[in-house]
């Protein structure tokens, strides 16, 4: 791809001279017969177009219309499989938007997306939207060398210092850039992948593990109010299922109490626990608020074994059930409703447990009142809930198994979570020794690359 400069009337040798980094600036060491250059000698940054939304979301013409949130579509490859919206070569007249040749490096240039340092590739031609920038690699580059090189650059420390974060194209070009003999790119490229493939393989059965956690959950909680879970226990203290009852939320609590109406403030003696801090039968002591309010302190105070309901939320998680334990002083605010349970009656572990089966979820999400943004559940509708009680001695049972098992699936969950991490570390590696000639695939016999970068200064 030949490129337009102001250095057309120099010889080769003023071409190269101006194209090389000066020795003594280069990032980091690299092989001998590699070179270092700027980014944009190796290919053409291209800006994204205006998008009008009335020609958005047509799936099924011939040109892919990529947007910033295309890009976590991107395959193991780097290839980009978003067909959400297109359009024809009609529509790209009217938007005069670029047509991107395929196999080209897309990335955000706008915005916080940034920060994700997200990249892939384009499989067919594409237009981009102005949120997106593209660099076309030229012919005498490896477009996967150049992708997977992308991936080591962190381009948020590219961006200005505006409210809103952006790229100049400009500060992208400068980027010094290692260039490798066009053999070694693609030993280079095919070595990145095959150890990526294992890693791949590691990180699939890693997110099995973390994608099944609700379904093993689930599971679990099914047979424990199923009375499976204890029946060899009902066996061995004489005791049937019979003497479970089917009882409502109102029998075995003393009342449903709503939460404090009053503002919180970020700073004070007391945690309220909102919504947001009511997290897999836990309470989640992030993203806290406070209150120094004496009266609402007396009124709603939290004591360990409390039940708390969030009776407002989306409809996905309205419905939620925590346990308090007691860990900081906390009141509950007016989206929670406190299940004043019997204590000599039901167990706050088993009643939170009961509360966060499937068979509770699916009745709050039958019982729900859908409004703007909001599902509500009242007091009244979670009261006429109905749960299986066991006996005390059979709860205890019940709840010493379910949080060994739960316990048992959580090591697992984040043991998954720690090898994901893991082998993004170890990607992170990998690129890192690639492109300083650290993987073991450099010739030093071929011909230096200072050569093949003379064929891209001359558009050869």
């Amino acid at each position: 791809m030949a490129k337009k400069t102001k250095t057309a009337n120099l010889s080769i040798e003023e071409k190269l001279e101006q194209a090389l980094i000066v020795p003594g600036y280069e990032p980091y060491k690299i092989p001998d017969n590699w070179c270092w250059t700027q980014w944009k000698m190796c290919g053409e940054f291209v800006a994204g177009s205006a998008f009008k939304e009335k020609y958005q979301g047509i799936p099924d013409l011939e040109i892919p219309f990529y947007k910033v949130g295309s890009l976590k579509y991107a395959d193991n490859n780097g290839l980009l499989y978003d067909s959400d919206n297109t359009i024809d070569e009609d529509i790209r007249g009217i938007l005069k938007a670029k047509l991107i040749p395929s196999y080209s490096v897309l990335f955000a240039k706008i915005g916080e997306a940034i920060r994700l340092n997200r990249r892939a590739l384009n499989y067919k031609p594409c237009c981009i939207d102005n949120n997106l920038m593209a660099f076309i690699a030229d012919n005498n580059c490896y477009f996967k060398y150049v992708l997977y090189w992308s991936m080591t650059v962190d381009f948020y420390t590219y961006t200005n210092a505006t409210t809103v974060p952006a790229i100049r194209k400009t500060d992208l070009e400068s980027i010094p850039f290692p260039v490798a003999p066009l053999a070694e790119q693609q030993r280079i490229v095919e070595r990145i992948e095959s150890l990526f493939s294992k890693l791949d393989e590691a990180k699939e059965k890693a997110q099995e593990v973390i994608n099944s956690f609700e379904t093993r959950k689930a599971a679990i909680l099914h047979k424990a109010f199923s009375g499976e879970l204890t029946a060899k226990w009902r066996e061995e203290n004489g005791v049937g299922i019979e003497s479970w009852e089917n009882r409502s939320i109102n029998d075995i609590c003393h009342s449903l109490k709503y939460g404090t109406s009053k503002k919180s403030k970020t700073q004070g003696s007391v945690i309220v626990i909102r919504m947001g801090n009511l997290q897999q039968g836990e309470i989640d002591w992030s993203d806290l608020a406070y209150t120094d309010d004496k009266e609402d302190i007396e009124k709603y105070r939290l004591y360990p074994g409390d039940v708390l309901f969030n009776r407002t939320n989306s409809a996905v998680l309205v419905g939620k059930t925590s346990i308090y334990r007691g860990e900081f002083p906390a009141i509950y605010a007016g989206y929670l409703i406190k299940l004043d349970y019997k204590h000599d009656e039901i167990i706050g572990d088993y009643l939170n447990y009961a509360l966060n089966t499937p068979a509770a979820k699916e009745y709050c999400n039958n019982v729900k009142t859908d409004g703007v943004n909001q599902s509500n559940i009242n007091a009244k509708k979670i009261g006429a809930f109905v749960i299986p009680v066991a006996s005390i001695n059979e709860q205890q049972v019940i709840v010493e198994i379910i949080s060994s098992l739960l316990k048992k699936e959580n090591e697992s969950k984040q043991a998954a979570e720690v090898v994901i991490d893991q082998i993004y570390t170890m990607k992170k590696a990998i690129l890192a020794r690639a492109f300083r000639g650290e993987l073991g695939t450099n010739d030093p016999k071929e011909e230096s690359a200072v050569e093949l970068l003379k064929q891209i200064l001359t558009g050869e």
